[in-house]
């Protein structure tokens, strides 16, 4: 498998509208919606060698995000810290890879994972989830032949992403990026 590709840069995020905070719910039907808009879906540029996105204005404050995946990309083991998020496929499939288990959130560099504690999903088009805080996951584009797009959604707009690697049953915290760090 190719090696991850690195992560959309982020910019700092917007200023925080008053009203109600999104919920995964709110997040979840936001990128329902957005993935429902054939015109939007089929807008965005895609490169055969590397992922393609648009930046989106998400509900309520939240970031969000229009991504092109080409064959064989994902992301590497991943989570977004203290936000919460949904991503749907607008079109193609995508495979999620997740931890069922909460993690420290601070002050560990290696774990090793109990069994059982893997999940994979295939997510066709129209088919998403929701997470939490501190989800561990990896998201691929697993197609040998077609790109697939997705939408994304978070709240707050990320304030930080650990990237981690893993061996077996073996997780390690490889880098932690901060929104300084993507401009």
């Amino acid at each position: 498998m190719p090696p991850p590709l690195p992560s959309p840069p982020l910019r700092p995020p917007p200023a925080r509208r008053a009203g109600p905070v999104p919920t995964q719910a709110d997040l979840l039907d936001f990128v329902r919606r957005t993935a429902a808009d054939t015109r939007l879906i089929a807008s965005l540029p895609l490169d055969p060698q590397g992922r393609t996105w648009v930046r989106l204005e998400g509900p309520g404050g939240s970031e969000a995000w229009l991504i092109g995946w080409p064959p064989g990309t994902g992301t590497g083991w991943h989570d977004h810290a203290d936000s919460v998020g949904a991503f749907l496929t607008a079109s193609g499939e995508l495979a999620e890879y997740s931890l069922a288990a909460r993690l420290p959130t601070d002050g560990w560099k290696t774990l090793e994972l109990s069994e059982g504690v893997d999940r994979k999903r295939r997510l066709a088009a129209g088919q998403g989830r929701s997470f939490s805080h501190h989800h561990v996951h990896e998201v691929l584009n697993e197609s040998p032949d077609r790109h697939a797009i997705s939408v994304h959604a978070y709240y707050p707009p990320l304030p930080r992403i650990r990237r981690y690697s893993r061996t077996g049953q073996v997780l390690r915290l490889e880098q932690v990026e901060r929104p300084e760090d993507w401009q």
